[in-house]
């Protein structure tokens, strides 16, 4: 699993990745980005300014989620604070310090990047949102198991699925160069309920009512 490979500079194209390479993309492709804003401006009333917890390589990149970040807040009409960590950062500390410049700036909610060092950290994360007060979107549903508010995630089960096709066709004797990476079509919006109730947020009904699974 990976996210862009081409970004990521694994391959040059997904379709026709080559080499001895394939695999599964956790994402659907930067414009999910935007889907992420939209629906923090659902939930949160008068949203102006938001943080993105992401590594400044991934803020940087001409083809980061960055990028895809600030053209998606130009069109909604809103600010974005950014970028909040360096790439060796990865303790309790450096979120601390991540989350009291978002503090500073005084953003209305939060954008969790799906970086690596997001998801090992995403006890921490969801902690110091909490604690902050700060309603925040994450790019896995397993932050919403650990009482965060919002996750609009990839369905694990679909990538595991293509996944093990993918290995069938290898042990049957296909080159891996030649089958093309699997991009996640199907992902899921998780709403947690009680962590709403925590921030004071009244979740719109015609949200709930999309939700593919809600937390009470």
């Amino acid at each position: 699993m990976t996210v862009d490979p081409v970004a990521v500079g694994l391959v040059t194209s997904v379709r026709h990745p080559g080499g001895n390479l394939t695999g599964v993309v956790i994402d659907a492709g930067l414009k999910i980005w935007g889907k992420h804003l939209e629906l923090l401006q659902e939930i949160v009333p008068g949203l102006s300014k938001v943080g993105f917890l992401a590594t400044r390589l991934n803020w940087e990149h001409p083809q980061g989620e960055g990028v895809a970040i600030r053209q998606a807040t130009q069109r909604l009409r809103l600010t974005v604070s950014g970028p909040t960590l360096d790439e060796s950062d990865a303790r309790k500390a450096d979120y601390q310090r991540a989350f009291a410049g978002m503090s500073h700036d005084r953003v209305g909610a939060l954008v969790v990047s799906n970086d690596p060092e997001n998801f090992t950290n995403r006890k921490v994360i969801v902690e110091l949102a909490e604690s902050a007060g700060l309603p925040a979107i994450y790019p896995w549903r397993e932050n919403i198991e650990l009482g965060g508010l919002m996750a609009y995630a990839f369905d694990p089960v679909d990538l595991f699925r293509h996944a093990a096709h993918q290995v069938d066709q290898i042990l049957k004797g296909a080159n891996p160069g030649d089958i093309p990476f699997y991009q996640s079509a199907k992902f899921e919006l998780v709403i947690n309920l009680k962590a709403a109730k925590a921030l004071s947020l009244k979740i719109p009904p015609s949200l709930l009512a999309r939700a593919d699974e809600v937390i009470e």
